[in-house]
């Protein structure tokens, strides 16, 4: 049997951390109000058959990329568009958070302290964000630009932990037992523990 490969062996080392655990001890404590809330919202809907924040996280991740793009690419005729694109980012990650919020509320385990790291990364990236469009908005384009170029960074490793969630745990499945909102167990039959 060969080792994993090396961004599974990561995947499982968050997921066993300790660290992680105390991640999402806070996160707990910081979202403790919004969790039951985001859990019964409609962000939380079983309606497509999996989760809305996948796609959700497209629409943000998209506008960021893309302000990014036109930072590199656009010189200062695209500054607008890409202040624009920062901006519809961060309206675009509130809803995002909330549909990541419910599902997360049903997560154990592993799966929870993946899910930890996953929010502490996209909450990362929302504060650079944040200060991107506040130093645009001053005319600070380079630092706004800067700023979006390090949230991007951030973003590309909280995704690939949300997707590895989604994609290879399931996470992102709805099942009758969610949607009636019980909690799903913390392995489904067949699936490993990775």
């Amino acid at each position: 049997m060969s080792e994993a490969p090396r961004p599974q062996r990561l995947v499982q080392a968050v997921g066993w951390s300790p660290l992680s655990d105390r991640v999402a001890s806070a996160q707990e404590f910081v979202y403790g109000p919004v969790i039951g809330w985001a859990r019964r919202s409609p962000f939380h809907a079983g309606v497509l058959g999996h989760s809305l924040h996948p796609p959700l996280t497209d629409l943000t991740m998209g506008c960021w990329i893309s302000a990014s793009i036109l930072d590199v690419a656009g010189g200062s005729p695209a500054r607008p568009g890409a202040m624009l694109l920062v901006g519809a980012g961060l309206a675009a990650a509130g809803p995002t958070a909330l549909a990541g919020t419910g599902d997360w509320a049903e997560m154990t385990g592993a799966e929870r302290r993946i899910g930890a790291v996953h929010a502490l990364g996209a909450d990362a990236a929302v504060f650079l964000f944040l200060g991107s469009l506040v130093a645009r908005m001053r005319g600070h384009h380079s630092l706004g630009a800067g700023l979006g170029l390090a949230g991007n960074a951030i973003m590309a490793g909280a995704g690939f932990l949300g997707g590895h969630l989604a994609l290879v745990r399931g996470t992102a499945r709805r099942t009758t037992a969610a949607i009636q909102g019980t909690p799903r167990p913390a392995r489904q039959p067949g699936r490993t523990t990775s």
